[in-house]
């Protein structure tokens, strides 16, 4: 301390001291607040979100959806899969749903599924016996044989089809055929043929696992 200076001078020159201190600490902060400031300002902004309906719980294929198998979800606009579904109550799993997927048109009975289907023609085939309709799972690849009822031939008419959905109890046709529904993938040669073997033929099925 200078003698003989103003005690207001002394104090001016104690703050100029001071401030030379801490100037390049004072200095880094104001650049960090520069920096945070830029990089806010740079940010794109949140992507906006949508609900989509997602499995509340493991669901295995041919399931009938209710409204509790069913929840809503926030998801990321950009991260929505290609085809989910809005509502699907009512709507039937032609695929396992595992617990917190997104439902979507791959996924049920409908055409979305044949979509999902790329070279494939997708039909549905009534099996007379419901037991055996029973057996079969989405992923089983098996032939569709025609048995004709007055002769009692059978013959192959496709193979190596895949199933692409569980069974559905069905009414009796107007001929009065009972039986079930199995929704398959198979080629569009192959579809014509059994569809033709389906009018006047019982259809069954062989497979190995």
């Amino acid at each position: 301390m200078l003698p003989g200076l103003p005690p207001a001078r002394r104090r001016l020159r104690a703050v100029r001291h001071q401030l030379r201190r801490r100037r390049r600490l004072i200095a880094a902060a104001l650049a960090a607040t520069a920096v945070a400031s830029g990089l806010h300002a740079l940010a794109p902004p949140p992507s906006p979100s949508v609900a989509v309906l997602v499995a509340a719980r493991d669901l295995p294929a041919g399931t009938t959806l209710a409204t509790d198998d069913l929840v809503a979800r926030e998801f990321p606009e950009a991260l929505v899969p290609s085809g989910a579904v809005r509502a699907g109550a009512g709507r039937v799993l032609a695929a396992p749903l595992s617990s917190g997927e997104v439902l979507t048109d791959a996924r049920v009975v409908g055409p979305g599924l044949a979509e999902a289907q790329p070279g494939e023609t997708v039909l549905p085939v009534r099996l007379p016996d419901p037991g055996m309709a029973a057996l079969l799972r989405p992923g089983d690849e098996v032939d569709l044989v025609a048995t004709d009822p007055g002769t009692g031939e059978s013959r192959v008419v496709a193979r190596d089809v895949r199933v692409l959905t569980g069974t559905a109890d069905v009414p009796e046709a107007p001929t009065g055929q009972g039986g079930a529904l199995v929704v398959v993938g198979l080629s569009a040669a192959e579809a014509v043929s059994v569809t033709s073997a389906s009018l006047a033929q019982f259809l069954t099925v062989s497979w190995s696992r």
